[in-house]
This record gives C-alpha cells, structure tokens and sequence, in this order.
C-alpha cells in the first residue's frame, strides 16, 4: 500500500514499499486517472517534474515521480543492487502498487530514459506510451557512444568506475555536481536543483548509491538474479510509440545521437531536437517541453 503523507504545494508526499525499498514520491492529479510515471536521473529528484506534474493533473492523469533507489529521502537498497534491471522493475512494481492499468505511460530523463525503456519492454501490457529525454535506447547509440567526442563528454561515467570517485565528487560541497549540470545544460541556473540534489546524495550513503548505477552498467557481478528478466530487456527499444526530445546544446550526450534515430523507433513514435536547451531540457524549456509531452501522451 502506499500512503500520502504531508502536502508540498499543490502536490501530495508519499511513500510505498516495492522490492524490499521504501521509495518516496511526490503526485498530483486525481489518484483514478491513468497513471503517468515520471523518472528522474542523475544527479536529479523527483522534483525535476515539477513543471510537468501540474500540467499531467490538468489533464486527468495521476502523474507520479519517484526518487529512484539510494536517493533520499527514498530508502539505499540493502541489497546495493543499481542495476538497470531493477530500476526497470521498480517502475513495474511501482505501476502495481498504484493499482494502474494498461492506459498507463512513462516519462523518463537521463537514467530515467533507461528505466523507462527496460520497464516498457519487460512488462509492456503495464504501458501505453514511453515519453524519454537526453538519453536514447543503448542500443541505437552504441556507435556513437564510442566516438572520441562522446567518450570526452562521458569521462565522468568512467572515473566513477574509480574508488576515488567518492572522494572527489563530495569534495567542496560536491561542487562536482555543480560543475556536470553547467557542462550538460551551458547557461541554465540550476541553484535550486542542486540545492535538492544535494538533499537527496550529498551524504557519503547516497552518493555510493548513485555512482553505483554507473558501477552496475560495466560489472555484471554487481547484478543480482532476481532482476534477470527486467535485465535480458534492459537496452530495447520499446514496442509502443515513443516520444524521444533531446536538447541541442546537450553538453552530456551529443545531439548527433537523434540523426536517424526515428527509423528505429516503433510506429507512431516522435523524435525532436529543442533548440536553445541542453541536457536539462525539461526544466529549461518547460512550456515546450510540456506541451510536446501531453500532445503526445493524450493523443
């Protein structure tokens, strides 16, 4: 069972057990609407949708974003499990849990994306439609992602296979994190989020668990079996239509990654580049943003 806790704004707090994790969430719009389940990345929260939130409620959805696993105040996993796999199954489970059906869609940003499309191929009957920004399917980007322009933006998911990366990532208030967001969305004040990301992994605990979802990416032996099934479509791409926006001045995943990425996607899928917005493009351009996403999402 989940329970709404106290109000934030217009929008309710709330907690619910999946997976052996406590997994908090804030959610607005009537709790019948289809469910519309917004997946934050990294370094993010849950608030990241706070544009997008209202305007789904509006609509008559129940939209929901969770903290992903190991991002406060959700619960680090005993188990230390950050495999895609299981984020791809939280979202299942958490799609159960607010008694959902089929109408249901995902919207994910960043590891988000990721969630997203393993969630979307591992129970596809749960979703309607999958809504994923900056980051395409692993599987459409494999070449590009090796290219030495890309391996330079991506030198951070390398050093934190590190055992340093820890230690200088929280150095000077893990102005690390600071300097990513300036990198990835170039002339976007993003003081307010980093205030809440830092809420949510400015602590020794959480920030091993958000590197560890870049640890579990390159060494299998971090994966556990129970998420097996969620791993082997972990990486597809969705069978539903998908809405893919990738800002073009993204200084995290080049936008070179779009170029005939929508002959890879299913029919009735949609893909955009949003001028004048970089990796976080959501929170930069929210009107657009938004209103790609319910065109989409409500047709």
């Amino acid at each position: 069972m989940h329970h709404p806790g106290v109000q934030v704004s217009d929008m309710q707090v709330g907690s619910v057990r999946v997976n052996g994790v406590d997994l908090a969430y804030i959610e607005d719009g009537p709790r019948q609407g289809a469910l519309a389940l917004c997946l934050h990345g990294f370094p993010d929260t849950a608030h990241t949708w706070r544009h997008l939130l209202p305007d789904l409620a509006a609509r008559g959805y129940h939209a929901v974003a969770p903290w992903m696993r190991g991002y406060s105040p959700s619960d680090v996993p005993a188990d230390g499990c950050y495999q895609t796999g299981a984020l791809a199954s939280d979202a299942c489970a958490l799609h159960e849990a607010m008694g959902a059906d089929g109408d249901a869609v995902l919207i994910g940003h960043d590891w988000g994306a990721l969630a997203a499309y393993g969630a979307a191929a591992y129970q596809a009957d749960r979703w309607r439609r999958v809504v994923a920004l900056a980051v395409p399917p692993p599987s459409t980007m494999i070449a590009t992602f090796l290219s030495y322009e890309q391996v330079k933006r991506s030198f951070y998911m390398f050093f934190f296979q590190s055992p340093l990366a820890e230690m200088a990532v929280g150095m000077d208030n893990y102005c690390f994190l600071d300097k990513l967001w300036a990198d990835w969305s170039p002339g976007y004040n993003a003081s307010a989020d980093l205030e809440l990301v830092k809420q949510a992994i400015g602590s020794p605990v959480n920030i091993h668990a958000a590197i560890g979802y870049y640890r579990a990416m390159f060494d299998p032996s971090l994966h556990d079996p129970l998420y097996a099934p969620a791993q082997s479509s972990s990486g597809s791409v969705p069978t539903q239509p998908t809405l893919y926006l990738h800002g073009a001045n993204d200084g995290c995943i080049g936008a070179e990654v779009t170029r005939g990425l929508l002959e890879q996607l299913p029919s009735g899928s949609q893909c955009e580049l949003v001028e004048n917005a970089g990796h976080f493009l959501h929170l930069e351009r929210p009107g657009l943003v938004s209103s790609r996403i319910l065109s989409f999402v409500t047709s």
